[in-house]
Protein backbone atom coordinates (compact mmCIF):
# COMPACT_ATOMS: atom_id res chain seq x y z
CA UNK A 1 0.00 0.00 0.00
CA UNK A 2 1.33 3.43 -0.99
CA UNK A 3 0.80 5.94 1.81
CA UNK A 4 0.19 9.47 0.54
CA UNK A 5 0.10 12.83 2.32
CA UNK A 6 -1.62 15.74 0.57
CA UNK A 7 -0.23 19.22 1.31
CA UNK A 8 -2.27 22.04 -0.21
CA UNK A 9 -3.89 25.14 1.26
CA UNK A 10 -6.96 24.90 -0.99
CA UNK A 11 -9.72 22.68 0.46
CA UNK A 12 -11.20 21.93 -2.95
CA UNK A 13 -7.85 20.72 -4.27
CA UNK A 14 -7.32 18.46 -1.27
CA UNK A 15 -10.84 17.06 -1.57
CA UNK A 16 -10.41 16.43 -5.28
CA UNK A 17 -7.09 14.67 -4.81
CA UNK A 18 -8.45 12.53 -2.00
CA UNK A 19 -11.49 11.50 -4.08
CA UNK A 20 -9.28 10.50 -7.02
CA UNK A 21 -6.90 8.48 -4.87
CA UNK A 22 -9.65 6.83 -2.80
CA UNK A 23 -10.63 4.70 -5.79
CA UNK A 24 -7.15 3.18 -6.12
CA UNK A 25 -6.76 -0.13 -4.25
CA UNK A 26 -3.02 0.32 -3.69
CA UNK A 27 -3.06 3.95 -2.51
CA UNK A 28 -4.07 5.26 0.90
CA UNK A 29 -4.30 8.94 1.86
CA UNK A 30 -2.93 9.06 5.40
CA UNK A 31 -3.34 12.79 5.98
CA UNK A 32 -3.96 16.28 4.66
CA UNK A 33 -2.07 19.44 5.60
CA UNK A 34 -2.88 23.07 4.86
CA UNK A 35 0.68 24.43 4.93
CA UNK A 36 4.30 23.41 4.99
CA UNK A 37 4.65 23.38 8.76
CA UNK A 38 1.82 20.92 9.24
CA UNK A 39 3.14 18.82 6.33
CA UNK A 40 6.50 18.45 8.10
CA UNK A 41 4.75 17.51 11.34
CA UNK A 42 2.41 15.02 9.68
CA UNK A 43 5.27 13.34 7.84
CA UNK A 44 6.94 12.69 11.18
CA UNK A 45 3.73 11.24 12.59
CA UNK A 46 2.27 9.31 9.65
CA UNK A 47 5.39 8.30 7.67
CA UNK A 48 3.94 8.61 4.16
CA UNK A 49 5.70 7.15 1.14
CA UNK A 50 4.81 10.09 -1.10
CA UNK A 51 3.93 13.71 -0.36
CA UNK A 52 1.87 15.66 -2.90
CA UNK A 53 3.27 19.11 -2.22
CA UNK A 54 1.77 22.40 -3.32
CA UNK A 55 4.38 25.10 -3.87
CA UNK A 56 2.66 28.24 -2.69
CA UNK A 57 1.23 27.90 0.80
CA UNK A 58 0.98 30.35 3.72
CA UNK A 59 3.68 30.35 6.38
CA UNK A 60 6.16 27.61 5.55
CA UNK A 61 5.86 27.17 1.79
CA UNK A 62 6.24 23.97 -0.20
CA UNK A 63 9.91 24.54 -0.97
CA UNK A 64 11.02 24.91 2.63
CA UNK A 65 8.76 22.01 3.61
CA UNK A 66 10.27 19.84 0.88
CA UNK A 67 13.79 20.68 2.04
CA UNK A 68 12.95 19.75 5.62
CA UNK A 69 11.06 16.57 4.72
CA UNK A 70 13.68 15.16 2.34
CA UNK A 71 16.57 15.87 4.71
CA UNK A 72 15.64 13.11 7.14
CA UNK A 73 16.48 9.42 7.19
CA UNK A 74 14.11 7.24 5.13
CA UNK A 75 12.47 10.40 3.88
CA UNK A 76 9.29 10.20 1.82
CA UNK A 77 9.39 11.13 -1.84
CA UNK A 78 8.01 14.56 -2.69
CA UNK A 79 5.95 15.15 -5.82
CA UNK A 80 5.48 18.88 -6.36
CA UNK A 81 2.13 20.08 -7.66
CA UNK A 82 2.25 23.30 -9.65
CA UNK A 83 -0.08 25.39 -11.79
CA UNK A 84 2.48 26.40 -14.42
CA UNK A 85 5.12 24.14 -15.96
CA UNK A 86 7.63 27.01 -16.01
CA UNK A 87 6.91 28.28 -12.52
CA UNK A 88 10.33 29.47 -11.35
CA UNK A 89 9.62 28.26 -7.84
CA UNK A 90 9.74 24.69 -9.13
CA UNK A 91 13.48 25.15 -9.80
CA UNK A 92 13.98 25.72 -6.10
CA UNK A 93 11.74 22.76 -5.25
CA UNK A 94 13.96 20.44 -7.29
CA UNK A 95 17.05 21.75 -5.53
CA UNK A 96 15.26 21.26 -2.22
CA UNK A 97 14.91 17.54 -2.93
CA UNK A 98 11.68 17.01 -4.85
CA UNK A 99 11.65 13.90 -7.03
CA UNK A 100 9.57 15.55 -9.73
CA UNK A 101 6.55 17.64 -10.42
CA UNK A 102 3.09 17.42 -11.89
CA UNK A 103 0.76 20.05 -13.26
CA UNK A 104 -2.44 20.45 -11.28
CA UNK A 105 -4.52 20.08 -14.42
CA UNK A 106 -2.92 16.75 -15.33
CA UNK A 107 -5.32 13.87 -16.09
CA UNK A 108 -6.30 11.69 -13.15
CA UNK A 109 -4.54 8.63 -14.53
CA UNK A 110 -1.31 10.59 -14.86
CA UNK A 111 -1.49 11.63 -11.23
CA UNK A 112 -1.98 8.04 -10.11
CA UNK A 113 0.82 6.81 -12.35
CA UNK A 114 3.13 9.55 -11.07
CA UNK A 115 2.52 8.55 -7.47
CA UNK A 116 3.31 4.92 -8.23
CA UNK A 117 6.46 5.82 -10.16
CA UNK A 118 7.76 8.06 -7.39
CA UNK A 119 6.85 5.55 -4.67
CA UNK A 120 8.88 2.87 -6.47
CA UNK A 121 11.96 5.09 -6.41
CA UNK A 122 11.58 6.62 -9.84
CA UNK A 123 11.20 10.24 -10.78
CA UNK A 124 9.19 12.31 -13.19
CA UNK A 125 11.70 13.21 -15.83
CA UNK A 126 9.78 13.35 -19.10
CA UNK A 127 11.29 14.98 -22.19
CA UNK A 128 8.17 17.05 -22.88
CA UNK A 129 8.37 19.33 -19.85
CA UNK A 130 10.94 18.28 -17.28
CA UNK A 131 13.95 18.43 -19.58
CA UNK A 132 13.11 22.02 -20.47
CA UNK A 133 12.58 22.81 -16.81
CA UNK A 134 15.88 21.26 -15.72
CA UNK A 135 17.85 22.95 -18.49
CA UNK A 136 16.32 26.33 -17.70
CA UNK A 137 17.04 25.70 -14.04
CA UNK A 138 20.62 24.78 -14.84
CA UNK A 139 21.32 28.06 -16.60
CA UNK A 140 20.24 29.92 -13.47
CA UNK A 141 21.82 27.69 -10.84
CA UNK A 142 25.26 28.57 -9.43
CA UNK A 143 27.96 26.02 -10.18
CA UNK A 144 29.36 24.13 -7.22
CA UNK A 145 33.08 24.56 -6.71
CA UNK A 146 33.95 20.91 -6.16
CA UNK A 147 33.75 18.88 -9.38
CA UNK A 148 32.13 15.46 -9.30
CA UNK A 149 34.63 12.70 -10.02
CA UNK A 150 34.56 8.93 -10.09
CA UNK A 151 32.10 8.28 -12.92
CA UNK A 152 33.26 6.00 -15.68
CA UNK A 153 33.10 7.15 -19.29
CA UNK A 154 30.03 4.97 -19.86
CA UNK A 155 28.32 6.32 -16.73
CA UNK A 156 28.90 9.88 -17.94
CA UNK A 157 27.42 8.88 -21.29
CA UNK A 158 24.37 7.39 -19.58
CA UNK A 159 23.99 10.52 -17.44
CA UNK A 160 24.01 12.67 -20.56
CA UNK A 161 21.21 10.56 -22.03
CA UNK A 162 19.26 10.75 -18.78
CA UNK A 163 19.65 14.54 -19.00
CA UNK A 164 17.99 14.41 -22.42
CA UNK A 165 14.97 12.83 -20.75
CA UNK A 166 15.46 9.34 -22.19
CA UNK A 167 13.97 6.34 -20.42
CA UNK A 168 16.03 3.26 -19.61
CA UNK A 169 14.59 1.48 -22.65
CA UNK A 170 15.47 4.41 -24.91
CA UNK A 171 18.98 4.60 -23.49
CA UNK A 172 19.39 0.86 -24.08
CA UNK A 173 18.47 1.30 -27.74
CA UNK A 174 20.80 4.29 -28.08
CA UNK A 175 23.78 2.41 -26.62
CA UNK A 176 22.83 -0.99 -28.05
CA UNK A 177 22.88 -2.68 -24.65
CA UNK A 178 20.25 -4.41 -22.52
CA UNK A 179 17.84 -2.44 -20.35
CA UNK A 180 19.19 -4.27 -17.29
CA UNK A 181 22.66 -2.99 -18.13
CA UNK A 182 21.31 0.56 -18.27
CA UNK A 183 19.59 0.09 -14.92
CA UNK A 184 22.91 -1.01 -13.44
CA UNK A 185 24.70 2.05 -14.84
CA UNK A 186 21.99 4.38 -13.54
CA UNK A 187 22.04 2.77 -10.08
CA UNK A 188 25.82 3.11 -9.88
CA UNK A 189 25.92 6.74 -10.97
CA UNK A 190 23.18 7.61 -8.47
CA UNK A 191 25.26 5.97 -5.75
CA UNK A 192 28.45 7.75 -6.81
CA UNK A 193 26.69 11.12 -7.00
CA UNK A 194 25.00 10.43 -3.62
CA UNK A 195 21.56 11.38 -4.93
CA UNK A 196 18.20 9.65 -4.64
CA UNK A 197 16.92 9.73 -8.20
CA UNK A 198 17.38 10.76 -11.82
CA UNK A 199 16.13 14.32 -11.40
CA UNK A 200 18.57 15.03 -8.58
CA UNK A 201 21.39 13.44 -10.57
CA UNK A 202 20.73 15.69 -13.56
CA UNK A 203 20.47 18.81 -11.40
CA UNK A 204 23.83 18.00 -9.80
CA UNK A 205 25.34 17.18 -13.18
CA UNK A 206 24.32 20.56 -14.58
CA UNK A 207 25.52 22.42 -11.49
CA UNK A 208 28.95 20.81 -11.62
CA UNK A 209 29.32 21.08 -15.37
CA UNK A 210 29.25 17.33 -16.03
CA UNK A 211 26.35 18.06 -18.37
CA UNK A 212 25.77 21.39 -20.09
CA UNK A 213 22.41 22.69 -21.32
CA UNK A 214 22.12 22.12 -25.05
CA UNK A 215 25.14 19.83 -25.14
CA UNK A 216 23.17 16.64 -24.65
Amino acid sequence: MIRVLIADDQPLVRTGLRMILSTEPDIEVVGESVDGASAIDMCARHHPDVVLMDVRMPGVDGIDATRAITAGEQAPRVLVLTTFDLDEIVYDALRAGASGFLLKDAPEDRLVTAIRVVAEGGSLFAPSVTRRLIEEFATRAPRTEAPVTGLTEREREVLGLVARGLSNAEIARELVVSENTVKTHVARLLMKLAVRDRVQAVVLAYETGLVRPGAT
